[in-house]
């Protein structure tokens, strides 16, 4: 496998016999997340539309879902965790209300309060799609044994730190 090259190889080679001044490494490293990226995207895209699900639809149930039982959240938590807008989110509700994916209740600890729950239905469409995004993730990664999967994601863990703080 040292021997093998990919599309980003033949980029950087063909700039540095353009630009030999320039260190590339970066592109090297950043240009195969971004492809990467691409290809992580439309895997979950299909895992979601194999559940009948919107990306968006799926922030917002999977941030249910992962609130554990009895699966809810305020919208202000919501809002926390998908980082959209207050309108958008309160859109996105409206319409995964009349989905029937998340019903409205009443905050018992203050009734002027909304809690979101996820409904039934919901709670089976995001687990048939965090089964299905699990197994496309897998097999994207599957070219690497499990020590290179732990030292990558440690890498990017370690770069991301400085994006989330």
């Amino acid at each position: 496998m040292a021997n093998e090259t990919d599309e980003v190889d033949r980029i950087v080679g063909a700039w540095r016999a353009q630009r030999a001044d320039l260190d590339f490494s970066p592109m090297e490293v950043l240009s195969r997340v971004d492809r990467l990226s691409r290809h992580l995207d439309r895997a979950r895209r299909d895992a979601f539309r194999r559940s009948d699900l919107e990306p968006w639809e799926w922030d917002v149930l999977s941030a249910l879902r992962r609130a554990g039982e009895p699966f809810q959240l305020s919208p202000k938590q919501l809002l926390q965790q998908t980082l959209v807008s207050s309108g958008t989110m309160t859109n996105r509700i409206d319409r995964l209300v009349g989905r029937r994916l998340v019903r409205r209740e009443a905050d018992p600890a203050d009734g002027r309060s909304v809690l979101v729950t996820l409904t039934e239905e919901g709670r089976i469409r995001v687990d048939a799609a965090i089964t299905r995004l699990i197994d496309s993730e897998a097999e994207l990664l599957g070219r690497l044994p499990r020590g290179d999967r732990d030292r990558l994601a440690s890498l990017l863990r370690k770069l991301s730190l400085g994006f989330d703080a």
